[in-house]
């Protein structure tokens, strides 16, 4: 029965895998185009899903999808173009067609420039004023239909598919402004053709300078893929040979000489040496690696030559998990962004019918030319853009989980960046947490023979895999083991099993308590072991104690210094822990935590985060595995562990580096990145609430309102690069 429920979860999961897919999307400039896009993928049938990455430039989809027919809905959205996920340059590619686009605009707007103005700036004119027309629309002419032609045809397809963008403004603002020019000819209008190519210019310039700042916002993503090895040295059939990194499989033998990059994960199956695997951890001292050590794809080998046997590839590695985190993390919806997508997705509709509101104002009741009326229109259509809003939330976003995925922190969830900043309580599991989660044995009591005693411990802990049943096998140091019948594992409280006949059973007091057996004349030994913060374990045979063990696990070495942070920026810190009472009190005493739960199992913890969370918001730090329910339960889950064991889909943040000074530095990013999300919102719609107004009381001219809706996209962008300068 298990291996069948075994095999159809495997299956499941499977099934999960072929139901999602990932595609790279380029020619997004604002949220519409990207709200645009999950609405027309989603209304496909068989489409469970569709969430677009903006920065990132990414489609998640997630149902049973045809690449044909996504692409199609895609298109028909706007003027996009869809690859399969892999496709590379992509970025680099939109950075050089906008940068062709502004040096065509530019080289035909600066002669449209000083033809406008060259009485002004020259006392004389160029261009004599009846041919001034003429020369405008032969000038504007390739700037719109030839540099700004993508946007043009994006913008007017919005129309009669009704999915409209940043990109509808521009192309019906610039269109109209240059049919003004040829209308002057039968009609009594002013002309805005020389404007019309002047607006899509300072567009293009925008977009140009937008997209090399999310390029430096992604940056860290960029180092992350460029990290991995490119090749590797293979060890096969006794032959040692370079191939390039995709030719290597699972189970291969790879050498790995000192200064190398390791290829990618594996195990060691010979040699010695330390690793710097401060890219994954942001931990500066290189680990020491020996025989079945676990190694990490792109981290450096520092000294000796090692051997390392593959065990994962490509998309399965760990750092490809990280890559995966960011980039998902960079498209997380945080909780504040609903207001500004509730804005974005009837903000065009509403430009659009107010730019159509004010004409008629204009030309019927406050009686202006047509002209005049025409020009005001306009610049409501360019100064309107919600390029800024769309921006604001993603490309802060970016920045900070780059910044994490440096020191080894993980946003996986942008919801916690949000929750963070509510939380007062800060609770902490203790084993492999506050502590190292290596525990030794410290003491000993046998009440008679010592060896005798670690003979039948060491025995039965063999079949556990608990950190302290460990320990006690390491001091036993048998070299062959007693046989062990009807062995049970009593989660929390310890282990039972007969030898030689005899019922053997290793626990805490609880245990023993349970099991009736007597512990007169040991409580003041067990006492003065969990007076010194050590767990003890009693040893009975046959329901009668023949010894006792306290095993310490030391405390890690910045627990106290994170600890003292985090009381100093105002949180309460509790630790909840399965030991008894007076081991968990010294060793939160030795920390300086303020409240110490006790004798608390596993499945358990998770109840108690839920009491403390009757109090206020609670971020819960664990190890990742046995305190999964535990890190679900809490506002904010805080997994921490190291290396390839830590459990990515556990907690809202993750931590590579098992260091406790990660909690106070993800916390700190936590907030810097949604201070930086409420600044770029601020400043989104601040300049809206200021700019729409001027556009429709005819204070701008269209060009003044073009250059002052890229400025806000810029100042946005911008500002969230200077989140790399905060200290966390």
């Amino acid at each position: 029965m298990v291996e069948l429920v075994v095999v159809a979860e495997a299956a499941a999961e499977a099934a999960e895998v072929k139901m999602k897919a990932v595609y790279k999307v380029a020619g997004m400039h604002c949220a519409s185009c990207s709200a645009n896009i999950e609405r027309a993928v989603g209304k496909l049938d068989g489409i469970k899903s569709a969430k677009v990455n903006l920065t990132a430039e990414k489609l998640y989809v997630k149902g049973d999808f045809d690449f044909k027919k996504i692409q199609d809905a895609v298109d028909n959205a706007g003027d996009f173009e869809l690859f399969e996920e892999g496709a590379k340059g992509l970025e680099e590619q939109e950075i050089k067609k906008w940068l062709i686009k502004l040096v065509g605009s530019w080289a035909l707007t600066i002669p449209i420039m000083i033809i406008m103005y060259s009485e002004y700036l020259f006392g004389m004119m160029f261009v004599p004023m009846n041919r001034m027309t003429i020369v405008m629309l032969v000038l504007s002419f390739p700037i719109i239909f030839i540099f700004g032609f993508s946007t043009v045809k994006s913008g007017l397809k919005g129309f009669y598919k009704l999915y409209f963008s940043m990109d509808s403004l521009i192309a019906l603002g610039t269109v109209v402004a240059y049919s003004t020019g040829i209308l002057s000819y039968f009609m009594e209008i002013t002309s805005f053709a020389g404007v019309s190519g002047m607006i899509m210019t300072i567009f293009v310039t925008g977009k140009y300078i937008e997209s090399k700042a999310k390029g430096r916002a992604s940056s860290e993503i960029k180092k992350l893929l460029e990290m991995g090895a490119k090749n590797a040295r293979v060890l096969r059939r006794g032959k040692e040979s370079e191939v390039p990194i995709e030719e290597v499989k699972v189970g291969d033998i790879l050498i790995v000489k000192p200064g190398e990059k390791i290829p990618t994960d594996g195990v060691i199956t010979k040699g010695q040496s330390s690793v710097d695997e401060s890219m994954v951890t942001g931990e500066s001292l290189p680990i020491d690696k020996t025989v079945k050590s676990k190694v990490i794809g792109a981290t450096i080998n520092q000294d000796g030559i090692l051997y390392v046997k593959v065990t994962k590839i490509g998309k399965d590695t760990f750092l490809s998990h990280i890559i995966k985190l960011v980039e998902e993390a960079s498209g997380a919806k945080v909780p504040i962004q609903r207001l500004a997508d509730k804005v974005t997705n009837v903000f065009v509709p509403v430009i659009l019918a107010l730019s159509a509101i004010t004409f008629i104002v204009w030309l019927l009741i406050l009686d202006a030319d047509l002209g005049r009326a025409v020009g005001v229109a306009i610049s409501v259509l360019v100064i309107a853009c919600p390029c800024s809003l769309g921006l604001a939330v993603p490309i802060s976003l970016t920045v900070g989980s780059g910044m994490g995925a440096k020191k080894g922190i993980l946003i996986r969830k942008g919801e916690a960046i949000q929750t963070m900043k509510e939380v007062k309580t800060v609770v902490f599991d203790k084993t492999g947490t506050i502590t190292k989660g290596k525990p030794e044995v410290a003491d000993y009591y046998s009440v008679r023979d010592t060896r005798y005693l670690f003979k039948l411990a060491g025995s039965l802990e063999k079949l556990s895999e608990h950190p302290i049943a460990k320990a006690i096998v390491k001091k036993a140091k048998l070299k062959k083991f007693l046989e062990v019948k009807k062995f049970k594992n009593i989660r929390g409280k310890g282990v039972e099993g007969v030898i030689n006949g005899k019922e053997v059973i290793i626990g805490t007091e609880v245990l023993m308590k349970e099991r009736k057996v007597s512990l007169k004349g040991f409580e003041k030994k067990i006492i003065s072991y969990e007076e010194k913060g050590e767990t003890t374990m009693v040893v009975s045979e046959d329901g009668k104690v023949i010894g006792i063990i306290g095993v310490a696990d030391t405390l890690k070495e910045d627990s106290v210094d994170a600890i003292k942070k985090l009381h100093k920026s105002g949180y309460k810190t509790v630790m909840i822990t399965g030991d008894n009472e007076r081991t968990a009190k010294a060793i939160g005493k030795m920390v300086g935590i303020d409240e110490v739960i006790s004798r608390v199992l596993p499945e358990d913890k998770s109840k108690k985060v839920e009491e403390l969370q009757k109090s206020g918001m609670v971020a819960f730090v664990g190890d990742g595995i046995n305190d999964a329910p535990a890190l679900k339960q809490a506002n904010v889950g805080i997994a921490i562990g190291t290396g390839t064991d830590i459990a990515i889909e556990a907690g809202d943040i993750v931590l590579a580096n098992g260091s406790l000074e990660g909690v106070v530095q993800g916390i700190n990013l936590s907030k810097a990145t949604f201070g930086k999300i409420k600044q770029n919102l601020f400043w989104a719609f601040f300049y809206n609430i200021i700019a729409i107004p001027l556009a429709v009381g005819g204070v701008l001219n269209p060009v003044i309102a073009e250059l002052a809706m890229a400025l806000s996209s810029i100042t946005v962008v911008t500002n969230a690069n200077l989140l790399r300068r905060k200290k966390i």
